[in-house]
């Protein structure tokens, strides 16, 4: 088993490392996201933007902002790290590691784990999807999930 996880992991690393990701490439886009695990509130909508900065052929940073459609004045902002896995040619997966400041007035400082995948459907548009993990700071608070999807232009 251990050998088959071993494989496995270098198989991926071989196919991440000849994608090209385009260094100093930015991106800009819509997103919308489902806040789930949040308490009394249920699962809470959100609507936002991103933006994208490759670092390096692999490595990239995601700011984002979010408001949250819930009773009361409530932003998400997060700056995640991603490291991209070329899968084929426009599609990419990557895991995600990031800090999130939300509820402003009553704020909450996060660390955001998890990932997500990019699919090229035109020259400079890609769809995105993903997932991360808000564990909060603030004593008694509840750590959300959140899923997410978006457009991003590339430029």
């Amino acid at each position: 088993m251990k050998k088959i996880i071993f494989t496995a992991i270098v198989a991926l690393f071989a196919v991440g490392a000849v994608s090209a990701q385009e260094r100093g490439k930015w991106g800009v886009g819509p997103q919308i996201g489902i806040y789930t695990n949040t308490g009394a509130d249920g699962a809470i909508f959100g609507v936002g933007a991103q933006g994208r900065y490759s670092i390096t052929d692999h490595w990239r940073i995601q700011p984002s902002i979010t408001a949250l459609c819930k009773k009361g004045y409530s932003v998400d902002i997060a700056g995640d790290a991603q490291y991209l896995f070329g899968l084929t040619k426009g599609w990419s997966i990557y895991p995600q590691a990031g800090l999130s400041v939300n509820d402003f007035g009553d704020w909450s400082l996060g660390v955001n784990l998890g990932a997500g995948t990019d699919f090229a459907v035109a020259r400079n548009w890609d769809l995105s999807a993903g997932f991360k993990w808000m564990v909060q700071t603030r004593s008694g608070w509840k750590n959300p999930i959140v899923i997410n999807i978006g457009a991003t232009y590339k430029f």
